[in-house]
């Protein structure tokens, strides 16, 4: 799954949902398209998307540290499996690697509530 999702030639076919809300959520608040925020932790944009992938370079910082924490609980919100090549490490959804900082914890609520 990871060289397919690596590779050029994306399957085509149906969005799978939970990758959309997954992809939609990451990118309102780290976009991956102009204009790009100053704690932006992304080392390669447009982020590579695929309807059964999103693919992610990260930088190797605090930028970095908060946005992974997002994925994390966003991967588990949508149900979704983490893959990072550097360790080849699987994360699953109910496995969170990292404790959240309280600013990232805020900003999940704010993303969880509902629109008024």
């Amino acid at each position: 799954m990871a060289e397919h999702c690596g590779s050029l030639h994306h399957r085509e076919g149906e969005l799978d949902e939970r990758i959309v809300g997954f992809y939609e959520s990451l990118r309102a608040r780290y976009p991956d398209f102009p204009p790009y925020g100053p704690d932006s932790p992304w080392m390669d944009m447009p982020l590579n998307v695929g309807i059964d992938h999103v693919g992610m370079h990260l930088t190797f910082s605090e930028r970095g540290d908060a946005a992974l924490q997002l994925i994390d609980e966003l991967a588990r919100r949508h149900g979704l499996t983490i893959y990072d090549p550097q360790g080849d490490e699987i994360t699953r959804p109910a496995e969170l690697r990292v404790q959240m900082e309280p600013a990232i914890v805020a900003l999940i609520e704010e993303l969880r509530a509902p629109e008024h």
